[in-house]
């Protein structure tokens, strides 16, 4: 017999079934191996959900009509201002701060109230820097509740008198013991934010509740992702990245390096 012949088909029974399992446990292998790969895949992803103060989030969002690649939109293009970016402060500012922040997330809550303030008052009000906030909605449902809202009240040109007015509320509920998706961004509350800041209420509910803006705050997930955003707070300030709730002498030094 040389390496061409076929194999004999005058195989017994015991020999058929032996050769059936062999082929089922060839088969097996590969498939096992595979399904580790996958189970030690979700356990990095899995613990790499909070780094160094901010949590880590999927590339893109959940139903993302526009979604991108990971990594395929440069950080200048990151800092290039749309018509739906909102400017706090002198929208001629040489130096701008972009935040990427969940409106759930503790550490953009703890920018929010110790460093924020800081900044606007010795930056942003002089006239030296003007701040962008973009949505990375990436906690559970409130925090996509909240950014649909949020995008509802850019709609009516307050996102930031709404953008505070989610934080300082949630940063109260915080301390009282809250959570994520504990149920504090409801509807209701999300409404009496909406009132608490002078939005055309008819406008504003309509939107809120019919998730009008919802492919907005995915589309702003996706392509920030695009951008290298995989935590919140993250923030760009004329292109350099600061990740997370960073005392504000660090952006007292990037600021002052980006002004010089």
């Amino acid at each position: 017999m040389n390496e061409y012949d076929t194999v004999p088909i005058e195989e017994t029974e015991e020999e058929m079934s032996a050769a059936r399992k062999t082929q089922k446990r060839d088969l097996f292998l590969p498939i096992s191996i595979l399904a580790a790969a996958i189970m030690v895949g979700g356990a990095i992803v899995f613990a790499t959900l909070y780094k160094g103060g901010a949590a880590a989030a999927p590339a893109v969002g959940t139903g993302n009509p526009t979604a991108v690649a990971s990594g395929t939109i440069t950080t200048a293009q990151a800092m290039t201002l749309g018509p739906r970016d909102a400017i706090r402060g002198n929208a001629n500012a040489p130096v701008t701060l972009i935040e990427y922040g969940d409106y759930q997330c503790p550490y953009c809550g703890e920018f929010f109230s110790q460093t924020e303030p800081q900044i606007v008052a010795n930056y942003v009000t002089p006239g030296k820097v003007r701040m962008v906030f973009r949505n990375f909605a990436f906690l559970g449902p409130e925090s996509i509740a909240a950014a649909e809202a949020a995008d509802c009240a850019e709609d009516q040109n307050k996102l930031w008198a709404y953008h505070d007015a989610l934080y300082s509320a949630k940063v109260a509920d915080d301390v009282r013991g809250g959570t994520e998706d504990d149920g504090f961004f409801s509807a209701t509350e999300l409404l009496k934010l909406g009132q608490q800041v002078g939005l055309n209420m008819t406008t504003f509910t309509s939107c809120v509740q019919n998730n009008t803006d919802g492919n907005l705050v995915a589309q702003e997930k996706g392509v920030a992702a695009s951008a290298g955003i995989d935590s919140t707070p993250m923030f760009l300030i004329n292109g350099t990245m600061i990740t997370g709730a960073e005392p504000y002498s660090s952006f007292q030094q990037a600021l002052n390096s980006a002004l010089q």
